[in-house]
Formats: structure tokens, sequence, C-alpha cells
């Protein structure tokens, strides 16, 4: 079909001073984050019955006490921001370290970005978002490899859920089967005389092994069994140790064994 002079025309017609406003003003909100506006939105959103539950969890001053709820629409704003993210970490504000793991961009960080995260992560047991951003970049495995062997508490205690992680995330093809097996056989013959964050950390392991991978289920559920009752001190917190043999069955209950997650974080 023929296309007129007039309707040439009108296609070619460059957008109105309206439209660039509004285009540039978009532009502008997704590239203009700072580490000052979010630590702003952040402050508002604070709370003191969150900062007395998170210092109890093992947070620093100074925090400001945000839900995490609340943080979900920043994170939905903002999406992924690599470099707003590491910012954020360096603050040492327990808020804007959770947060940055909810706006990392995982492929992109580094085993230097990663290293340094596990190093001044405040809450390694239940609170940190470090193993859920390592397990979603390219070093994820090798540095779980390498934490589970750190004498410090808490680096080992990031390394085993960082392992629990990459359990749910990665597909059981891409996983070594007598590397796991080996594991396994380890926290059986270590997990109780283990530290606590580490003990935990380990029990959620087995867990995570008998929930996402099929072919070690048995022997998973069995390594459960064997431990038998986790105790760990959670000091003066409402946090709980699964029973590994009880929780598994409940999984298996609510059909969610070997559905592979598109994401840890939450």
């Amino acid at each position: 079909m023929a296309i007129s002079k007039k309707q040439s025309v009108a296609k070619k017609q460059p957008a109105t001073a309206k439209q660039v406003v509004i285009k540039s003003a978009a532009a502008k909100s997704v590239t203009a984050e700072t580490v000052a506006g979010v630590m702003r939105e952040l402050e508002a959103l604070g709370s003191e019955s969150i900062r007395h539950v998170l210092r109890k969890h093992g947070a620093r001053d100074p925090f400001f006490g945000v839900r995490i709820g609340d943080m979900k629409p920043i994170v939905k704003r903002i999406k992924k921001n690599y470099q707003l993210a590491l910012d954020l970490y360096d603050t040492g504000n327990y808020d804007a370290m959770y947060f940055a793991g909810l706006i990392a961009d995982d492929a992109r960080m580094t085993r230097k970005d990663l290293n340094k995260w596990a190093k001044h992560a405040q809450i390694a047991h239940c609170g940190s978002t470090v193993p859920w951003v390592a397990a979603g970049s390219p070093v994820g495995m090798e540095l779980a490899r390498e934490w589970i062997a750190a004498k410090e508490e808490k680096l080992a205690a990031i390394g085993w859920s960082t392992w629990c992680s990459l359990l749910a995330l990665i597909p059981n093809e891409k996983l070594d089967l007598n590397e796991l097996k080996k594991m396994l056989d380890r926290v059986q013959k270590t997990l109780q005389q283990s530290p606590d964050k580490v003990c935990y950390a380990m029990n959620v392991f087995v867990i995570s092994l008998a929930i996402y991978v099929g072919e070690l289920r048995p022997a998973a559920i069995a390594a459960a069994k064997k431990i038998g009752p986790v105790e760990v001190d959670m000091g003066d917190t409402s946090c709980q140790v699964h029973h590994a043999p009880d929780y598994i069955e409940r999984a298996r209950k609510r059909g969610v064994f070997d559905k592979k997650r598109k994401t840890v974080k939450c």
C-alpha cells in the first residue's frame, strides 16, 4: 500500500519536548541512584523494634533496623546495580549491606569482591546475603570450597551456606556427586563437634542435599538420622535449629523435592 507524503511526514516527526523530558527523567531515575539517596530511604524505614531484634543476631551499630519486606520496593526500582551494591556494602551499615546483596549483579562479582564481603559480614548463620550472591557468581563453588576449609568460624559457616544455595540453584548434572558425598561424610563425622555457626550451616547442608539432589537423598536422610538432634546456641533470639529428618519429611509432603530454584535471595 502506498504511503502518502502526509503520512510519511507524520511518521518522522520528532518527539515533543514533553516526551523528551519524560524519557530523560526515566533514564535519570535508573542511572542516578546514589549511596546517600538509598541510605536516606533506608533510614526513613528503620524502626527501633527491628534494631532490637537485629542487635540480638549480631548486627553492629550504626544501622537503621529495616524490615526486609520494606526494602523490596526499592529493590524493585533499582533491580541490579553492581557498583552501587559494592558501595553500599562498604558503608558497614547492616541494613545497607543486606540491601546490597539484594541488588548485587551476582554475575559480575569477583573473588576479591566476595572475599571482602565474607570478611566483613556481620551475621553469618541466618542474616547474611553473601552466600546467595556468591552462589550466583561465576566463582561461587570455587570460593565455597575454600571457605568451608577456613579456620575462622564465620567464614566456614558462610562457605557451608554457599553450598546450600548452590545445591538449590545448580542442575544436578553440573554437580560433582562424589564431592558432595565426601562432604556429607565429613558433616556426619564433624557436625556435633563444630562451632555453633558452622554446626548450624552444616545441618542446613544435609537438609539441602536431601531436598535438591535426589541421587544423594537416601544418604542425606540416613546421615540426618545418625547425626540426631542438633543443638546450637542461638543467643537471645527466636531462631530455631531445624531437626533435619522432620524438615526433610515436611519438604517431601510439600512436594518440593528436586525442584531447583531460580533465586535464593529473599
